[in-house]
């Protein structure tokens, strides 16, 4: 399911340096005595911090530099110390240690103490002090924080102890012979020591973002946090209430300070395991797990801050004969994209879906035995590195020391798409984790054109596989949503992101996940101030709460389908559709340009008047919806969306046929009328009739030459009488382009008159008058000759005041004249007016009354058309 890449070897990268270095050192071809090496910390420029012992009475301190990737001694204390807590300021002059005792050996750190804090000067090698001499565990961790002011030189020291309070202490350095940084008034350090934090019972670092997250108890739990700013200064800025058992842990937790191998925890006593993820955005999760004594089920919350509600999950491990295991276990929680991982090995494996968090299908759930995230180790050696600003995370094998950068495998989810019973799910069980998996595909991968290439050969194999979902809507959908969700998160609500949302009954398959259950709870409060993230973060949760007091706040397509519908059946010119919208102008602008080198199919050739206006009629309804419910985005940045919006709907139609029309490897020639299609041609009018069905039931307009080219199509794929079916259902719409190389390319042939006359009785106005001109055939001059007597009658009706007796009957009408009448009327127009015919092309009344007498015949029944 993941896909680690290496990111760090302690082995390779720093246990082989150091050998090398020692061999060196003692004028040795090879060091082959063990060095006992371990991780530190890992500080927020990516150096990681270690310590090892060699054969020498000694224990030093070095770094790795991720970036040059060169090791550096720090410090070397002159006997065998147990460091269990380490952090090196920024400017690499100061090194904060916490020595513990080394209780199995003959030495005692003097005073007599469980823990010894120190701070060391290191570059130069001049002073070391005191911070605390204590019987509880003390953590270190310096302030890394980006500032301009560089005349000011001073460092800031966290210390965090078990005894559940936190100092903060301010370190002014000053410059000795114009190049030494030490220490100013070293004696006064203590007094510098500001309490921040008093009584917490769980505390988490966040290096990147330079924010402490802590759980304190009085009268309920409350988690806060500490923000520190560049001017260093500080505020609490965050405040939630949380529901947790009495006693959550055994004893004080300490999440990303680094890595203490001297401190032996009672896992089987650590009822609760709790993190704290951000992203960048405005997004925060607080996930918290909690394994059940009395039953083999474990519940975890993911309490999603940025949506003001929180997540209850309750799963199914197994047997009771598990029961005593599993009572024991917590899942890791790890952070990709907006998606938070909670994997137990050997039982479940959860991708919680923070963005769209509404329906358990848009989160994949794999369980089973066989369910592999790819560690080579136990889930309990495992400890997840904190990166807001990566969309993957970094995960620490303590074990082997070695770090991976884990992300979601693509080949993983295509093969839940492809499979038939996904995870031992039968039949339409198994849709909720393709529908999940499809999603995640799209929207969280969706950048890679090569991925987008498979799942739409996935698309074109699967057109009509699951009852429970449409594929292709929600390839549409997914993708639509991908361009827009890293604007804002309060997008989330308000656009459209899968059409399960439009089902009024959504299928049990996709509403329920074996063996999960889950609980929501709407009315998250939290309390938040402060600037940058934490602004956006406010805002964010209380556009939620607006948004989830009005009804239906997410832009559905059906909402336009009254104007669709409407403006799908005009059949004449209106003088809107006659006028190109700057909407529709900048829509058709930008797909071109997107386009330019990658035009496989022969679209955007025509003037769709009709696709036009209903590409005019998205953008002004998502503006409209976007400017209703987010006015805070602003107008720029709105009519950017929306056209980015309908143009990447355009362009991925366009993307798909030029997919199905690569993988049937099609040419030119299906543009032409007179061969019958092949079997890769149905194939590809299959896919087209699909995407029209899918896009149709969204309201979604197509390109501009869609329509001409999947009736071509079906002209060739299907029999004249089916074809014209397709026609009366709606199913094909003729355009301009279409009938007009009809009329040109076929012969007059009998079949192809037949259809040639039924297809312009199906024409609209007025359409039709400019078809009649294309035909070299007898009906098409009938036709001009019956609108030139029309004409040229009500011509005269209205300048010379002639009415025929016969316009009183009921159901005349003057273009239908029998002949006799027709001849007489003719006549006495020709005796009241001077050659009327002047006026056009030398018609031919002996041809006109000819041709009349064949249309009424026709009309009467008594010869075919």
């Amino acid at each position: 399911m993941l896909k680690l890449r290496p990111k760090f070897d302690l082995h390779s990268d720093v246990v082989s340096d150091i050998l090398r270095k020692e061999a060196l050192v003692c004028r040795l071809e090879e060091y082959s005595s063990a060095v006992d090496t371990r991780i530190l910390n890992i500080e927020r420029n990516g150096g990681i911090l270690y310590s090892w012992k060699g054969a020498t009475e000694m224990t030093r301190i070095g770094k790795y530099d991720s970036n040059t990737k060169q090791n550096k001694l720090l410090y070397s204390f002159d006997k065998q110390v147990c460091v269990s807590s380490c952090s090196l300021n920024k400017e690499e002059t100061l090194l904060a240690v916490t020595l513990t005792q080394n209780t199995r050996g003959d030495e005692h750190l003097k005073p007599i103490s469980k823990c010894l804090t120190l701070l060391i000067e290191i570059s130069p090698l001049n002073n070391t002090k005191v911070l605390k001499a204590v019987d509880c565990r003390v953590k270190v961790q310096f302030l890394d924080q980006e500032t301009d002011r560089r005349s000011v030189l001073e460092s800031h020291l966290l210390l965090l102890t078990e005894d559940g309070y936190v100092d903060l202490y301010h370190v002014l350095l000053t410059r000795q012979e114009g190049y030494r940084v030490v220490m100013a008034h070293p004696e006064r350090l203590p007094r510098t020591a500001e309490r921040i934090v008093e009584d917490f019972s769980w505390v988490q670092w966040d290096r990147d973002t330079q924010r402490l997250y802590y759980l304190t108890h009085k009268d309920k739990f409350l988690l806060r946090c500490v923000q520190f700013y560049p001017n260093h200064n500080y505020d609490t800025v965050f405040e939630l209430s949380l529901e947790l058992p009495a006693n959550p842990f055994y004893t004080v937790k300490f999440v990303n300070l680094g890595f203490d191998y001297y401190h032996t925890e009672r896992p089987e006593q650590e009822l609760v395991r709790m993190e704290v993820f951000t992203n960048r955005i405005g997004s925060m999760c607080v996930c918290y797990s909690q394994p059940l004594k009395d039953k083999p089920e474990l519940i975890y919350n993911v309490v999603l801050v940025h949506k003001a509600c929180s997540k209850k999950f309750r799963v199914s491990l197994g047997s009771d004969q598990s029961q005593q295991k599993t009572s024991q276990l917590h899942p890791l929680f790890i952070p990709i994209g907006y998606y938070i991982l909670v994997y137990l090995q050997d039982y479940f494996l959860h991708c919680v879906n923070t963005r769209q968090q509404e329906m358990l299908c848009h989160s994949l759930f794999l369980s089973g035995h066989d369910v592999n995230v790819g560690l080579q180790c136990q889930s309990a050696n495992i400890t997840v590195l904190h990166a807001e600003e990566e969309s993957n995370s970094s995960l620490l094998d303590l074990a082997s020391g070695k770090i991976h950068i884990a992300e979601l495998s693509p080949a993983y989810l295509l093969q839940i798409l492809q499979s038939d019973t996904p995870s031992r799910c039968p039949g339409s069980k198994a849709d909720h984790q393709r529908l999940a998996a499809l999603h995640c595909l799209l929207v969280y991968m969706g950048n890679d054109p090569n991925l987008e290439l498979k799942i739409v050969e996935w698309l074109c194999d699967n057109v009509n596989a699951f009852e429970s979902f449409d594929p292709i809507q929600e390839f549409i959908l997914a993708s639509l949503y991908r361009i827009s969700y890293d604007k804002s998160l309060s997008l989330d609500k308000v656009l459209p992101y899968s059409s399960v949302f439009d089902k009024k009954e959504v299928p049990v398959c996709l509403l329920e996940v074996p063996g999960v259950s889950c609980a929501t709870d709407l009315h998250i409060e939290s309390v938040v101030k402060g600037k940058g993230f934490w602004t956006e973060l406010q805002w964010n949760t209380e556009r939620t709460k607006y948004l989830d007091a009005v009804p239906n706040p997410r832009y559905r397509t059906s909402q336009i389908k009254a104007d669709w519908d409407k403006l799908r059946s005009v059949r004449r010119r209106s003088s809107h559709m006659n006028h190109m919208e700057e909407n529709t102008k900048k829509v058709l602008a930008m797909v071109d340009t997107w386009c330019l080198d990658k035009k496989l199919v022969p679209l955007f050739q025509e003037d769709d008047h009709q696709q036009r206006t209903l590409i005019d009629l998205t953008v002004d309804k998502l503006r409209e919806h976007l400017n209703r419910h987010l006015p805070r985005l602003g107008k720029k940045k709105t009519d950017l969306l929306v056209v980015n919006y309908v143009a990447k709907l355009l362009e991925l139609i366009r993307h798909m046929l030029d997919s199905v029309w690569l993988k049937y490897k099609l040419g030119p020639r299906v543009l032409c009328f007179i061969q019958q299609g092949s079997p890769a041609e149905w194939s590809v009018f299959h896919f087209m009739l699909r995407i029209l069905e899918a896009t149709r039931g969204l309201c979604l307009p197509l390109p501009p030459g869609y329509h001409t080219l999947l009736a071509v199509f079906a002209l060739r794929c299907l029999p004249h009488h089916t074809f014209l079916q397709y026609i009366d259902h709606g199913f094909l719409q003729l355009t301009e382009t279409f009938v007009s190389r009809l009329m040109t390319d076929l012969d007059n042939s009998d079949a192809n008159e037949r259809l040639k006359f039924s297809i312009v009785k199906r024409l609209p106005e007025p359409m039709d008058q400019r078809i009649y001109h294309m035909w070299d055939h007898p009906a098409s001059s009938a036709s001009i000759s019956r609108d030139y007597v029309k004409t040229l009658l009500e011509k005269h009706n209205k300048n010379k005041g002639f009415v025929p007796t016969s316009r009183d009957k009921p159901g005349f009408r003057p273009e239908f004249l029998p002949l006799t009448y027709l001849a007489k009327m003719l006549s006495d127009i020709e005796e009241q007016a001077l050659n009327p015919f002047e006026e056009q092309e030398n018609v031919d009344a002996r041809f006109v009354e000819e041709t009349a007498l064949k249309q009424t015949l026709i009309l009467l029944g008594f010869e075919e058309k």
